[in-house]
């Protein structure tokens, strides 16, 4: 194989113009699948590639394992032509490989870039020219021009030359009714400008609105601002909630009254902490990568210190409710409201409603939960709960010691709860206060 074949690029840009390419999404989880269902929406010609056999075979008999995500959507895909596969070796026969697998952090806060390169190592041997490549994981600036490119030259393939490389940042928003996949407007940048004309020109057969960047640093910095943005907001409201509580006030009141002014203020809510696979793990992307140039990233680290603490806040405003009613938290029973990272999904992702869970148990306490849209606790790699949601009626929430609603999803009874629980613990700023209703 050698680089420099134009006509590779000539042949993907027809495939593309006409429709007939196929593509490949590599992880099939909350990013992956929803897409992989809009490029079959539109009449492309989809393959989905997991190492989860399980899915795979799930996806195969038309059923989903994401709430949103009905067996019909899936059911209509599969007629559509769409398929799921854990055999690289299919990566062949592919035109535009899309990776959307998890950016996890190591055990010291540091980026793990390990799901990106397995997917990279396992496709590679079958790789050809002529194909696009297309990084959606968020990452560090430099990820796809340090890391991805050098692993497509091993193999013969010059961006921009026999084959092209993109990165697109994903930036799905699980749970909102307003803005699917279609509507969201798509952030690309091309190691090349071929490369960029070519990654344009297939994702506008499935997303209304492009928007370039000069370069796959600037994009993969652009998403990293999206979320630093959230994270350093919701740092700042939560240490705004932690002071109003020690003067008495109620903070969900004041960012009420601040929303009201017209310009230049925009409300950030307060909760038990970060949650979801993005805000509370890509910051630290950014600050890994700044050490490089010699640049402390302060402000975004102590957003994340606050952030962090949360969870441990709440633990404690749990402590001082049962301690003024003469209990100790080790032995009571406590029942968590809401295991989703936020409310009317099924994403538990770095959900802080379950580390809250992990220290009461670490200080004794019986912990149990309710979740209409989480049946069983998930499989997690640093958790492990052997549970099943409660249902919730009158005598079952009266019967624990203190409710604690960490999710507010919609579908919860809240003037049930407010009436028989004993103590509750909202970190929500759900419900009014009053004799039983603390606010964490």
């Amino acid at each position: 194989m050698h680089a420099g074949n134009p006509g590779a690029l000539t042949r993907l840009k027809e495939k593309i113009s006409h429709g007939s390419v196929r593509v490949g999404i590599y992880g099939l989880g909350y990013v992956g699948l929803p897409l992989a269902l809009r490029f079959a929406e539109v009449g492309i010609k989809v393959v989905g590639f997991d190492i989860d056999e399980a899915k795979v075979r799930t996806l195969g008999e038309s059923g989903s394992y994401i709430e949103r995500i009905t067996p019909e959507q899936i059911r209509r895909a599969l007629e559509q032509g769409f398929e799921a596969t854990t055999d690289f070796a299919r990566t062949e026969a592919i035109d535009a490989l899309i990776i959307c697998v998890p950016t996890p952090l190591n055990i010291h806060r540091e980026p793990d870039l390990s799901f990106i390169i397995n997917t990279v190592e396992a496709a590679l041997p079958h790789m050809r020219e002529g194909q696009l490549l297309s990084l959606e994981s968020t990452t560090w600036p430099g990820t796809t021009d340090e890391v991805l490119a050098p692993r497509l030259r091993s193999r013969g393939l010059e961006p921009g030359s026999n084959c092209a490389l993109v990165f697109s940042p994903e930036r799905e928003d699980p749970g909102n009714l307003h803005y699917g996949t279609k509507d969201i407007p798509k952030v690309i940048g091309g190691c090349t400008a071929s490369c960029l004309e070519l990654g344009m020109a297939l994702y506008q057969h499935a997303i209304q609105t492009m928007v370039p960047v000069s370069s796959t640093k600037a994009a993969e910095m652009t998403k990293l601002l999206e979320n630093i943005h959230r994270s350093v907001n919701i740092g700042l409201v939560n240490e705004m909630k932690i002071v109003a509580d020690k003067m008495g006030i109620n903070i969900h009141e004041v960012i009420d009254a601040a929303a009201t002014k017209p310009f230049g203020f925009v409300p950030y809510r307060p909760g038990p902490g970060l949650g979801g696979h993005c805000i509370p793990i890509d910051p630290f992307y950014l600050t890994w990568k700044a050490r490089e140039y010699g640049v402390n990233t302060r402000f975004i680290e102590l957003a994340g210190e606050i952030n962090h603490y949360m969870p441990h806040w709440v633990v404690g405003k749990v402590a001082d409710a049962l301690n003024e009613r003469g209990k100790a938290v080790k032995g009571s029973r406590i029942l968590v409201l809401g295991l989703a990272y936020k409310k009317n999904i099924d994403d538990t992702r770095e959900s802080p409603a379950v580390e809250i869970m992990d220290l009461l148990q670490a200080k004794g306490a019986n912990v149990e939960y309710s979740d209409p849209h989480v049946p069983v606790f998930p499989i997690k790699r640093n958790y492990y709960f052997d549970l099943r949601s409660i249902s919730l009626n009158e005598e079952s929430v009266a019967s624990y010691d203190c409710v604690l609603l960490a999710t507010d999803h919609d579908g919860f009874d809240y003037s049930l709860l407010e009436r028989n629980a004993k103590i509750f613990v909202d970190t929500r700023g759900r419900l009014k206060s009053s004799r039983n209703i603390i606010l964490a």
